[in-house]
């Protein structure tokens, strides 16, 4: 199978970078897989689960609380707001993420930004209860 470079940077640290077969990406538009050749593009992502395909069985997903995702024929780079292992995501990290997300509306500079992070907040409220059902089952 092709492979190409995958890199995970978050503001604290890279999570991950390395030789991968697919990334599935929650974006903004909705869910997307990326393979060896992709289109380029570039889009924002929403609060969600990145799943990055290193072998036929293998795989690392990782929470990403937001950001861009800019995709070319060699790589696919993710610029994320937050991300963590996703097993390392728990209650703590979500409401981190909401208070977080809830402070930078407080003191949105613009309707745009405001409309952005209120959006925001909506999916990373989404996520914690899928995540919570998920943790449950």
């Amino acid at each position: 199978m092709a492979t190409f470079n995958f890199e995970l940077v978050s503001p604290e640290r890279i999570l991950f970078s390395g030789e991968v077969i697919s990334v599935i990406i929650p974006s903004v538009e909705g869910e997307m897989t990326v393979l060896a050749g992709h289109v380029p593009t570039v889009a924002g992502l929403k609060p969600g689960i990145v799943l990055a395909q290193t072998s036929a069985d293998n795989g690392k997903e990782f929470f990403v609380g937001g950001g861009l995702v800019e995709v070319n024929q060699t790589s696919v780079t993710i610029l994320a707001e937050r991300a963590n292992f996703l097993e390392d995501v728990n209650n703590e990290v979500l409401e981190a993420a909401i208070l977080s997300a809830e402070t930078r509306l407080a003191a949105a500079p613009s309707e745009v930004e405001e409309r952005r992070l209120r959006e925001m907040l909506v999916q990373l409220h989404e996520f914690k209860h899928v995540f919570e059902q998920r943790k449950a089952a």
